[in-house]
């Protein structure tokens, strides 16, 4: 069974017992989390999607940590005009543990 859930404005196809990556959510290390916003859910007596959420269904899940990303260098630059700027971002991120799928 699978489920494809949205967060942060993204969609993430999880399933029991995946390690997922998603955008911060503010949690504490060992607190759960339920995703409510359950676009579609594939198990072995059908698939359920919603329109556009499908009703009842939840995502259980346990954070593992909250931390950064790697660096990733923005560099600008113009040709023949002596301009050049760097730039360095790091996106924060909550990693989460897929525990249950209810549909």
């Amino acid at each position: 069974m699978f489920a494809v859930i949205e967060t942060g404005g993204k969609q993430y196809r999880v399933q029991e017992g995946d390690i997922v990556f998603v955008e911060k959510l503010g949690l504490v290390e060992g607190e759960s989390y339920t995703f409510d916003k359950v676009l579609a859910v594939f198990a072995d007596d059908g698939v359920k999607v919603g329109k556009p959420y499908v009703e009842g269904a939840e995502v259980a899940a346990t954070t593992v940590k909250e931390g950064r990303a790697k660096k990733v260098v923005v560099y600008k630059y113009k040709s023949k005009k002596g301009y050049h700027k760097k730039q360095g971002h790091r996106q924060y991120y909550t990693k989460l543990k897929i525990d249950s799928i209810k549909a």
